[in-house]
């Protein structure tokens, strides 16, 4: 009140000292001292609105001891929230279902593979269109939507259930599941002993022409290459090269091929698409063949969330042990701590999503070289 009472004394001195005060008549005094005072007030208050409509800070760090009601009773309000994300739907709606059955809030899901979120999310934020709450895709795609700033950092009491490893050091982002490279085979053609216990035992001639790659991996060139040393990596791939490995773009055709036994095995196969059709009586199974590697996959909140609160609620859900069961019981590794699963209970090495981006141009050239030119 004081600040309003400050403001209204500032506007009378100026208008007293307006050159044309004294040529009007009181009733336009009036009007002018009126608009006036509102023209100052908005310009005074616009620092504030332009910073509530491009940042939710306060909202996102809040921690008082109320946040639950707090973050639920404003969410209610908003009463929706829209999510991009790479979960397959058989994944994404059982999880958007119970968020919805739980807090009564509905959630609007746009799918796609994670360059496709990538690049909705920055073609959007181009054409100043702020539609997107919360992005959940691969560590990667995250690392470059935090390097444009798209992302705010936000706080979830569940973020002390993560592995500290995981959790980039910006904090713009948080790990929600994992993705390993494992190797996947034919259940009806092959049995898990046959498999050797490292990747240099699929150099053997008796594996040629049994072999699949995803057309994108060369993320798992690089992890690879780093894990085995450069010498010894290098000479892995090129023979690998050498054996024609059938290429197939999209990690999921690469394990419906290999259940349906038109690639006997595949090696950069995502342990939790395995999972998933194995769960569904499908004729693949899969191991954790030194090196495995894993890959953060993240959640994060938008700076311009149309509905920041409820955006945060579907964050502290999708963290909760509640939603990471979930996750495990659909076969995709959950990141929290507390879940006891066989889905990641291996050796394999973690790989830096930041580092894979920064690399990202020398190991795609190279992996085009050995097994995308003809």
């Amino acid at each position: 009140m004081l600040k309003v009472q400050t403001y209204m004394s500032e506007i009378a001195v100026r208008c007293f000292n307006c050159p044309v005060w004294g040529r009007i008549g009181p009733p336009m005094r009036t009007l002018f001292f009126f608009l006036s005072c509102l023209l100052f007030l908005d310009a005074s208050l616009l620092p504030l609105q332009a910073q509530t409509s491009s940042s939710h800070e306060q909202i996102f760090q809040y921690k008082a001891a109320d946040r639950s009601a707090w973050v639920l009773e404003r969410a209610k309000k908003e009463g929706s929230l829209t999510l991009y994300t790479s979960l397959a739907p058989t994944e994404a709606t059982p999880l958007t279902k119970e968020f919805e059955r739980k807090f009564g809030i509905r959630v609007e899901v746009w799918r796609g593979l994670s360059e496709g979120v990538l690049q909705r999310v920055l073609n959007e934020a181009r054409a100043k269109r702020f539609s997107v709450d919360v992005v959940e895709t691969n560590g990667p795609e995250m690392e470059i939507l935090a390097k444009e700033r798209m992302f705010a950092e936000f706080y979830s009491p569940h973020q002390a259930d993560l592995p500290l490893a995981m959790i980039p050091k910006h904090r713009l982002w948080m790990p929600d599941r994992l993705n390993f490279f494992v190797v996947a085979f034919n259940t009806q053609k092959l049995k898990r002993e046959d498999l050797p216990t490292h990747l240099e035992g699929f150099l053997n001639p008796k594996w040629k022409d049994k072999l699949g790659l995803e057309a994108t991996d060369a993320e798992w060139m690089g992890g690879v290459m780093n894990a085995l040393g450069e010498h010894r990596g290098s000479v892995f791939f090129k023979k690998l090269s050498e054996m024609k490995p059938d290429v197939r773009k999209g990690h999921i055709l690469l394990a419906q091929m290999i259940a349906s036994g038109e690639i006997q095995v595949g090696l950069t196969v995502y342990n939790a698409n395995a999972q998933s059709l194995k769960q569904r009586g499908a004729a693949i199974d899969w191991l954790p063949i030194e090196p495995t590697l894993a890959r953060p996959q993240g959640v994060a909140l938008m700076k311009n969330a149309p509905h920041p609160y409820s955006a945060l609620l579907f964050a502290d859900f999708l963290l909760s042990p509640e939603a990471q069961q979930l996750l495990n019981n659909m076969g995709r590794p959950p990141a929290s701590k507390l879940i006891k699963t066989d889905l990641n209970n291996f050796n394999y090495v973690l790989t830096d999503p930041a580092l894979v981006v920064e690399e990202s141009d020398k190991w795609v050239q190279q992996w085009a070289k050995l097994f995308l030119v003809k």
